[in-house]
Formats: C-alpha cells, structure tokens, sequence
C-alpha cells in the first residue's frame, strides 16, 4: 500500500520504440497469461506504455497488492483497509486525492486519474487505479530505478524484492528490463538531420548528457536544471543564451506549435510561480514531438522524452533567430 504523501505535479511520457531512448514492452510470460485477468492484462500493458513504466512492475504490484483486485480483505472494493488504503492498487486516500472518487473537473491533486474516460477519478475502479499507479512509478524513478520507484509506492526493502520477483515470472524473458544507457550511436540520425552546423553542435552536447541527474541550478558538468541543459549545451556551440526559463521564455523568437525544429526550445506551465505568461519548465526539441529535458530530482535523469500530448505547454521559441545570438553566429563565422 502507500505509504508517502506526494505533490500534485503528475509526470507524463511514452515508451514508443525508438533511438532516442523508448524500448518495446516485454512480452508476456505464460505465468502471466495465466494468472492475470484478460481485463487486467490489457490496463497493465496499455498504462505502463502510455507513461512509460515496465507493465510487468505495474502487473507484479497488482498482483501483490490485491491479487488483481480478487482479494475480499477491506479496502479493496469498498471502503478503507486498516492503514486507509483503498481500490485494487491499494492508495492513501490522501495520496489519491482526499477522496475515493474524483469528479476531473474539479481540481485534482495527487494521483486521481480518470483511465476509462468517463470523467471521475474512481480510486476502485481498476482502469483508473492502474493509470494512477503507473503516474506514481513515473514520477518516483521508473523505469530506470524501479526499486526506488517501488520503494516509494511501500517503504520496505521486501516488499521492493517479492514485486521483482513477481515481475520477473511475469516476463517472458525472465527479467525485469530497465533502459539501456545512452548509445551514442542513436544520437547520429538526430545530429545529421539538425537543420544546421550549429543545431547539430547543440543537439550533440545536450544528447551527450543523458543519464546524468537533475540539479537545480545546475549548469553541469556533472548535473543540470532543465534551463541548464539548454544553456549550457548553446554555449557548447559558441553561443551565449539566458541561463533561467524566466529568462529564455522571452529571449527566442516565438514559433508555432508544429513549425517547431531541432534546437528550439519547449516551455511548459509547470513549477512554482509559474503562469501560462511565465512558463517555469523548458526542454529542448531534437525531433518532432520529441525533447530533452531535465525535469526533477525525482523525474529520473535527464533523458529524451515526448512532449506531444503534455496539456501545460506554453509555446515554442527559437533562440537562433534573436538578433544577439544572430550577431554571434556571425562573429563565430568570420573566425
């Protein structure tokens, strides 16, 4: 069961095939096939690829939790357990948002989530409690560091062991797969198709930071804020750039959604004091539909991530098109 409080800030992500980082899902054990409800499965499969977490950790914490919602202890259908736990994936009430359901138009903190789209966060209803468990696992370190995602979801060590056991005999393969480090080798593609000399001098210094942790205020070598990242990665390229988002988000030219190209900047509406006039997050697009971002401590480490899809965007700007750093690339080009 949960066991923490958490914040209202809900990551999001995709777990698409592709080089900039995403893998396909594993496929199914013949335990698993077996043991999990068709209904379960399906939720399972389909809310651990929408955000981007092992389906097989969120199916073993399933399992472990309430045998896939067929347990009849208190809680599970109805009502609290002892600890006031509640729903098949077994949430505080208070981590799911004060209350068991949730109309989504009212304001909604924590983990409510509406999976069914019938427009309430029902704690006891699996397709919403899935999706909800699956946020939590995100937002605590999945899928790099499943353990201390899994910590975070039961604070003891065994309960962390017996959910990768599970796991793994839910996997075909036998094993609790986790992102392969950053191969250099997938970064070509996105660096041979920047737009520009310059763009693709960004894209690799920023791509080559992957896999490290956030920091805020950091500006690297060894960690980075999201507005770090970007800062430091133009400055790789010669160029010089506001260091904060409060800074960047006026600093670029303004592009519009779908214009955007490799280099350009993404803010997003996220962060203290922030404001959709004052966006508080940024990432940088390498491809469409596609940034890097430093996005937390507890986000996991900086990676390429989706940002199609993410309702808090602010806008789009272009950097190279101010005329300060239009002057410098001149200086640079007559070096």
């Amino acid at each position: 069961m949960l066991l923490t409080s958490i914040p209202s800030f809900i990551g999001n992500g995709g777990e698409q095939p592709d080089c900039a980082g995403g893998r396909k899902a594993q496929e199914a054990s013949d335990s698993a096939a077996s043991d999990i409800p068709s209904e379960y499965l399906e939720l399972y499969k389909k809310n651990g690829e929408k955000i981007g977490v092992q389906w097989t950790i969120l199916a073993a914490v399933g399992k472990r939790e309430t045998d896939h919602g067929r347990s009849d202890l208190p809680g599970v259908k109805s009502g609290t357990n002892y600890a006031g736990a509640a729903g098949p994936m077994q949430f505080l009430i208070s981590t799911w948002g004060g209350k068991a359901r949730i109309p989504m138009s009212s304001s909604v903190s924590g983990y409510a989530s509406d999976g069914d789209g019938d427009g309430i966060a029902d704690v006891y209803n699996p397709a919403d409690a899935i999706l909800g468990a699956a946020k939590m696992l995100k937002r605590n370190g999945a899928p790099e560091n499943v353990r201390r995602a899994l910590f975070v979801y039961n604070r003891a060590w065994w309960y962390v062991d017996q959910v990768e056991e599970i796991a793994r005999r839910y996997a075909k393969s036998g094993d609790v797969e986790t992102p392969p480090e950053a191969d250099d080798s997938c970064d070509d593609p996105l660096v041979e198709a920047a737009p520009s000399e310059v763009v693709g001098e960004i894209l690799a210094f920023a791509l080559a930071q992957r896999g490290k942790p956030y920091l805020w205020g950091g500006t690297g070598p060894d960690a980075f804020d999201c507005s770090g990242i970007i800062y430091a990665a133009y400055q790789a390229a010669g160029l010089r750039i506001p260091r904060t988002t409060f800074q960047q988000w006026p600093f670029g030219v303004k592009v519009a959604q779908g214009d955007e190209q490799p280099g350009d900047l993404v803010f997003f509406n996220a962060g203290p004091g922030t404001s959709p006039d004052n966006p508080g997050h940024v990432g940088m697009v390498v491809s469409k539909g596609k940034m890097i971002e430093a996005r937390c401590r507890l986000c996991g480490p900086i990676k390429v991530t989706g940002y199609e899809g993410r309702g808090n965007i602010v806008g789009f700007t272009r950097p190279l098109q101010n005329p300060d750093v239009v002057d410098q690339l001149k200086k640079l080009r007559s070096l």
